[in-house]
């Protein structure tokens, strides 16, 4: 079995040149179907696998309260691995052809105000290495709608201090700019001459902007464990991630009035319909902008 989700990794790599979370994600899906057809029947063969067996696993991740948006997703890992299986003849029918998608949501994103996001920035003791990266780490997050994992990745020389952009590399290696207001330009500025020296760096991780203690990479866990510590610090209830800010920062320009395509770019969205989640705001809002903006709103309050 290791040897078939090897080649199964493979194929997903050099065939279907999926990304590596994605390659990730889709072999813990099948582990996952493997895992509890092992509790049910420890004798069960790939060969022998069928709709049915396929139809309880999804029954079990319904009954543990899985989002419908993940359960779509580990059906599409399946999906991937059975037909992998028919390719290279493990088997010769594809059971997973006729499971059902469960049906998907949109939900909207939580997101912070202005007055929370200080909240929780207020919360830090800028006195420490790690509070005073924190710090920029957070205002970084707000300030430029980053995801996570392109934030860790960030490299000195992805911040150009003079023309206030910083450069991001987000997915499928697509490069990005995306303006930076003066304020936070100052405070990575403060960070790298008066706290980053302060580290002795790994020489492999010199070029990170964003150093743990000993010198290695921040992960994705240790800067959501960093905000829910300082969200509870400035007493908000919400349940929040890195990915919240991502989200502040999108509705609040488009809140404001900017452009959809323009937070469509600096967001890295590949597609316009991903990005315009954000103008499904509260209602109080939309009928400002009607009052404001249409003409018989304008008309009205003269």
């Amino acid at each position: 079995m290791d040897s078939l989700l090897l080649d199964f990794k493979m194929y997903l790599k050099i065939e279907k040149g999926l990304s590596t979370s994605t390659l990730k994600s889709y072999e813990e899906d099948v582990v996952k179907l493997l895992q509890f057809l092992n509790l049910q029947d420890s004798k069960y063969e790939i060969e022998s696998i069928n709709l049915s067996h396929l139809n309880d696993f999804m029954d079990f991740l319904f009954q543990i309260g899985l989002e419908p948006n993940s359960q779509a997703r580990i059906v599409s890992g399946i999906r991937s691995f059975f037909k992998f299986c028919v390719e290279r003849g493990v088997r010769k029918d594809n059971p997973s052809k006729l499971l059902d998608l469960p049906k998907t949501t949109r939900k909207l994103p939580d997101i912070l105000n202005h007055e929370e996001i200080d909240l929780i920035i207020e919360s830090i003791d800028k006195s420490t290495y790690e509070g005073y990266r924190n710090y920029v780490i957070l205002e970084l997050l707000y300030a430029c709608g980053l995801r996570v994992s392109e934030l860790v990745n960030l490299q000195l020389n992805d911040i150009y201090l003079e023309e206030e952009y910083i450069r991001v590399i987000g997915k499928g290696n697509k490069e990005r700019l995306i303006p930076i207001h003066q304020e936070a330009l100052n405070s990575i500025q403060t960070y790298k001459e008066e706290w980053r020296n302060q580290i002795k760096l790994q020489s492999s991780k010199a070029n990170l902007l964003f150093l743990n203690r000993r010198g290695g990479q921040l992960s994705r866990q240790m800067v959501f464990l960093m905000l829910k510590d300082y969200t509870i610090k400035a007493g908000i209830s919400k349940r929040i991630s890195p990915h919240t800010l991502r989200h502040s920062f999108a509705t609040q320009l488009i809140e404001r009035g900017a452009n959809l395509r323009a937070v469509q770019s600096m967001l890295g969205h590949k597609s316009i319909t991903t990005t315009e989640i954000y103008t499904h705001l509260d209602t109080h809002f939309l009928k400002e902008v009607i009052a404001n903006y249409h003409p018989l709103g304008f008309l009205n309050k003269k």
